[in-house]
């Protein structure tokens, strides 16, 4: 996923609010969200080449996503799927903060990579990158690319002004979540970031939503978690050329809700 945006403890009914946007290859083969056979706790898209995911919740209650670091000239090789690190946060029943150690020790096994996980009440984030660092998170909304959490890049902080406007609402629909993350503007060059990829891809992956014949926005997502636990996922499927060819909404009640 390549652009996201959360509020978390700022709303009195939903302790978290999410909206993103998941940018890949068209060809690389995906199976849209869903409860999994193998796991059935986990509900989320799924990588088939990897076996991973880049966003999911569980039943009870937990909520995990990755965003790679943009990094075209430090690309290991024979690194570990980051998709892992979210189905294991899925399926562990451990800590938040102690999985936030696990995964932090273990950085140096994946290409670069920006985790949020957590449940309604603690939340933590991790990367591997631009120095090692770890820590819950505060209270506040947030906007997530291909940087570090709340790196200041244009799409970024275009996507939370527009997230903004609708989270301070009393009754937040899933529907206007999902439709600021269709938003095409882009910025002009000069303020574009500098990451390592040609100019013309810097253009063409600056605008929150992708449009794009190869290479686009495969999927918007849309989660709220309400403070009695209840979980509503919506996914938007989008084809080549930004085509929409489908939405999943799932609505479940958290088995072991955390208190707010």
């Amino acid at each position: 996923m390549c652009l996201l945006v959360f509020a978390y403890r700022t709303h009195p009914r939903y302790p978290f609010i999410f909206a993103g946007n998941r940018d890949e290859f068209h060809g690389r083969p995906t199976a849209p969200a869903g409860y999994w056979a193998d796991h059935p706790e986990i509900l989320a898209g799924r990588d088939l080449k990897a076996g991973g995911t880049w966003l999911g919740v569980s039943r009870s209650g937990r909520f995990a996503t990755v965003t790679n670091f943009r990094e075209p000239n430090e690309q290991i090789a024979d690194a570990r799927s980051r998709g892992e690190l979210v189905t294991n946060f899925l399926l562990d029943e451990g800590s938040p903060r102690d999985f936030r150690q696990a995964a932090a020790a273990s950085g140096q096994l994946y290409n670069g990579f920006n985790l949020i996980f957590g449940h309604c009440s603690e939340l933590h984030y991790v990367t591997n990158r631009d120095g090692v660092a770890d820590y819950e998170i505060s209270p506040g909304l947030y906007g997530l690319s291909n940087g570090r959490l709340d790196t200041p890049w244009p799409k970024v902080v275009r996507a939370k002004e527009l997230f903004q406007k609708v989270v301070q609402r009393d009754h937040v629909d899933s529907e206007d979540l999902l439709a600021l993350l269709t938003d095409e503007w882009r910025p002009s060059d000069e303020h574009l970031p500098r990451t390592g990829i040609d100019l013309s891809w810097e253009r063409r992956v600056s605008s929150i939503f992708i449009r794009g014949d190869e290479y686009g926005t495969r999927a918007s997502t849309a989660v709220l978690i309400s403070g009695t636990g209840e979980v509503t996922l919506v996914e938007r499927s989008f084809g080549p050329g930004g085509v929409e060819i489908g939405t999943q909404r799932f609505e479940f009640v958290a088995e072991s809700a955390p208190v707010r």
